[in-house]
């Protein structure tokens, strides 16, 4: 039903659209092949788009209303409803479709104001994901000290239900959480900054268009791996390979660890990388590269003393946008780094991360105003701080480049 609705909207809104512009025609005068008239104020093409609007969003809003009443006023009135006011649209857009009715000005409030809705559909989501993770977050903490939270060295979230069992008021420290989250993100980024700045200079620099062309589209089918599969090979492969050779000089590393997490995520991060220095790479003026070959450097030389320096700024904001994808990974954590909370330093050992830890405290039938479930939104806040402020400063550089070099 809601799909037959929806394809008879659309017919609505495309006739409505063919007789606005086919109206224009008939009223407006001789027009030129270039689409140019010397009489009407607003082309053909501007009146089929403000007919579609006005009989589309007439249609729209007598169908939700007549969809909200239709327990009272039933379905044929419903359908009567929306019938009569789609009809009604059509006669005003024939009233008003002149050679003096400003369509264009209308049509681009419209989208204006289109545009404006959707720029406000991500301040409020990002708005309200802020005040319930801040809420929730102000519940936890009147019953764990924000200073016990933040410097804590122990993480046991775990809660007694009665009286006589251990560990009844839990641990809440979050130090080896975002320990392990970090260390994590450093493996990750060890493995994919090198690797990805280098096949950016590679193909900006050194590939032909061919290889080009041929290699940054394999590059980035990387990006679009779902995460599952890539915590699934770590599980599997990395993990077993890395206690194998491990086991061979006589230590004892555990499947599960913190560098075969860190090194899949960075294999997983690395198109971003390369994708976005890539692109930097390529922003920076060909007269940088002239001036360095008519002074007689050499293509390394120029990539190394020219290039690179001009789009330092760039690569740093893609690298900190790689950071913020790594820090917020989850399936590769909980498949290849398991989720135990060790405070260490060794990334040969299990380590947990944040989103690693949200995902279990929510998991499962647990009280909504326990300090348990709460810690997930705390740990959530902190989390939503940490990279937004990273992608702030990520694109305040990328800005200053744009500004710079544009």
């Amino acid at each position: 039903m809601t799909l037959i609705s929806a394809a008879l909207l659309a017919a609505v809104i495309m006739a409505a659209f063919i007789f606005g512009r086919g109206l224009a025609f008939s009223r407006g005068g001789a027009f030129s092949a270039s689409g140019v008239s010397g009489r009407a104020h607003s082309l053909p093409a501007y009146h089929g788009y403000f007919a579609a609007w006005a009989v589309g969003v007439a249609t729209i809003l007598a169908a939700f209303i007549g969809w909200m009443l239709r327990d009272t006023i039933g379905f044929e009135v419903v359908a009567i409803l929306v019938i009569v006011t789609a009809g009604a649209g059509f006669v005003v857009c024939h009233q008003l479709i002149n050679p003096d009715f400003r369509a264009r000005n209308f049509v681009e409030t419209f989208v204006k104001m289109a545009l404006f809705l959707c720029s406000g559909v991500a301040v409020l989501t990002t708005f309200g994901i802020v005040l319930s993770l801040v809420f929730e977050s102000l519940r936890f903490f009147e019953q764990v000290p924000l200073l016990d939270f933040l410097t804590g060295l122990q993480w046991s979230p775990q809660t007694a239900l009665r009286e006589d069992q251990a560990g009844q008021s839990g641990a809440f420290g979050a130090v080896p959480i975002f320990t392990g989250t970090f260390m994590i993100m450093g493996v990750a980024m060890f493995v994919a900054a090198p690797i990805g700045l280098l096949i950016a200079v590679y193909l900006s620099e050194y590939a032909s268009k061919c290889t080009r062309a041929l290699v940054k589209p394999i590059i980035e089918i990387l990006a679009g791996v779902p995460t599952v599969v890539y915590g699934f090979f770590a599980l599997l492969t990395v993990g077993p390979a890395i206690r194998g050779f491990a086991e061979s000089f006589g230590f004892s590393v555990p499947t599960q660890s913190a560098i075969a997490a860190g090194s899949v995520m960075g294999v997983m991060i690395i198109p971003f990388i390369s994708s976005l220095s890539d692109d930097v790479i390529n922003a920076v003026p060909q007269t940088l590269r002239d001036g360095s070959y008519a002074l007689g450097a050499t293509r390394s030389e120029t990539m190394t003393k020219v290039i690179f320096p001009a789009a330092l700024p760039g690569i740093i904001g893609a690298l900190l946008l790689a950071i913020s994808r790594a820090i917020g990974e989850t399936m590769i954590v909980v498949m290849a780094a398991g989720r135990a909370a060790n405070l260490t330093g060794n990334p040969f050992e299990a380590v947990t991360t944040v989103t690693v830890q949200i995902v279990s405290l929510l998991t499962g039938d647990q009280e909504f105003d326990s300090a348990k479930t709460l810690a997930a939104f705390a740990l959530g806040l902190v989390l939503f701080v940490i990279t937004l402020a990273l992608n702030v400063v990520a694109l305040l550089i990328v800005r200053k480049y744009r500004e710079r070099y544009e």
